[in-house]
């Protein structure tokens, strides 16, 4: 059994392993090896927008900005430029008329699965020496801990009257 201190000092080294995480995924340039693996042409502020809008759609602006950590409006005209492009498509949300959602339509899926497929190819140099008990215990443990994260999220939300 881990003594107090020593959880402490795990979970400090757990938070800064998370703060080089993402530092690593917001470089910019990882996103523009990424499109071009892809063989896909997208801006790359469209980019993180076009992954969000998969993974929460239907989404509306203010939630996929919050998600980016954007401005609300900024996201806007990107999701219009989204839409342009053919790639995402707005409807009404079904619970509040007011808001219009946005999702992905067949040619964003497409893209979607470009960028997954080129993901795959570029992150399995990085697994490679990974045992596969090694790989499906980290998919369990991130899940686990973003799960608790976003129920404690919630809870503190319902807390505050949000």
């Amino acid at each position: 059994m881990a003594t107090r201190r020593q959880r402490q000092v795990t979970q400090r080294r757990l938070h800064e392993s998370i703060i080089d995480l993402i530092a690593v995924m917001n470089q910019p340039h990882r996103d523009e090896i990424l499109i071009a693996e892809a063989g896909i042409q997208l801006d790359r502020a469209l980019f993180q927008l076009i992954v969000g809008i998969h993974r929460f759609a239907p989404i509306g602006v203010v939630e996929l900005a919050d998600r980016a950590g954007r401005d609300h409006t900024t996201v806007s005209r990107q999701v219009a430029k989204l839409a342009e492009l053919g790639l995402v498509e707005r409807r009404p949300s079904a619970e509040d008329r007011r808001v219009k959602e946005a999702l992905l339509t067949e040619e964003g899926r497409r893209v979607i699965d470009a960028l997954d497929a080129a993901r795959g190819r570029l992150s399995q140099p990085v697994f490679e020496q990974w045992s596969d008990r090694d790989l499906l215990e980290l998919e369990r443990l991130m899940r686990r801990f973003v799960d608790d994260l976003v129920g404690k999220s919630a809870a503190e939300k319902a807390a505050d009257g949000r």
